[in-house]
């Protein structure tokens, strides 16, 4: 009778530790691509709204109802608006207190937009480490699990008078598929590890743009504020 060689029997019939490896891998892959699809969604909000209003901002409008624009969206302000939300209140404040040092009020704005830039980019961070985690330990994770199969077969051949071609596939196939399954865990998490994480690096590039031109911007208004 020829054995039951499909993938899901060789899973069923493999000893308990590579069975435990194949679930801790397929756990791995689960939470990997639900990490993908939700890094994906967030990084495309946050370039979308980033693009969106940088265009208005550049596009020669009052700050304050630009201010108010931003302030008024349902959920709170993302990516650069965070930014120019933060510099801006800042900005406000400190006119009102009447403090008339411009240098001053420019390095507290500017403050301000870098706490919100981190916070920006730490929240496109998230979960990336997690990816590369998976990414660089689950050939390892799987490779155990191979090794252990193959160990566990070769034991079992030790026992065979006449060791077969139909004797040696199934045990050793059951070992293989713990490496399988590693670089199915493994490969799709590398991938999107390096392009989010050249994402967030672009996407920081840009805030870092924005907060200088955004701050002389201010430095302009807080010396000259009657013309601003």
């Amino acid at each position: 009778m020829t054995p039951d060689m499909s993938v899901v029997a060789l899973m069923l019939h493999a000893s308990l530790p590579v069975q435990l490896v194949i679930i801790l891998l397929i756990g791995a892959s689960v939470m990997s691509w639900s990490i993908i699809f939700t890094k994906r969604r967030l990084i495309r909000r946050t370039k979308d709204a980033s693009d969106e209003f940088e265009a208005s901002f550049w596009s020669g409008g009052d700050l304050n109802s630009l201010y108010r624009s931003a302030t008024s969206k349902r959920g709170g302000t993302i990516g650069m608006a965070s930014m120019f939300e933060a510099g801006f209140r800042e900005f406000n404040r400190a006119m009102k207190e009447g403090d008339t040092n411009p240098d001053k009020l420019i390095d507290e704005c500017r403050r301000a937009m870098r706490v919100a830039q981190m916070r920006e980019v730490d929240r496109l961070e998230q979960n990336l480490a997690t990816l590369a985690t998976i990414g660089s330990t689950s050939p390892y994770v799987g490779l155990f699990g191979t090794v252990w199969g193959i160990m566990n077969a070769f034991m079992g051949l030790g026992n065979v008078q006449t060791a077969t071609l139909a004797t040696v596939a199934p045990p050793i196939a059951e070992a293989l598929i713990a490496t399988a399954m590693g670089l199915f865990a493994a490969i799709p998490a590398v991938i999107a590890y390096n392009r989010y994480a050249d994402k967030v690096v672009r996407l920081e590039y840009r805030y870092d743009g924005f907060s200088e031109e955004f701050s002389s911007i201010l430095q302009r208004h807080a010396k000259n504020p009657a013309g601003g």
